[in-house]
């Protein structure tokens, strides 16, 4: 992971959302937040570049929608 400013701002960004799904889907039971959390959690200690982590970020939550919006 580099230590730009960016890559650190969009990581804090993605792993806050992260933590928040992961809370609510370990409140409420539900495990397709669950897992989306901790995607969202994990994954920027693996990326480089901040347009990198926004992008896959946004993929994970549009997953996320799709699969809530299927009845998952």
């Amino acid at each position: 992971m580099d230590l730009d400013a960016g890559s650190v701002l969009a990581s804090l960004l993605v792993s806050g959302a992260g933590f928040v799904a992961f809370s609510y889907g370990k409140r409420q039971g539900r495990v397709p937040q669950m897992a989306a959390g901790v995607l969202l959690m994990v994954f920027p200690y693996f990326c480089s570049g901040p347009w990198v982590i926004l992008a896959i970020g946004a993929a994970l939550l549009a997953l996320l929608a799709g699969a809530l919006r299927l009845g998952l």
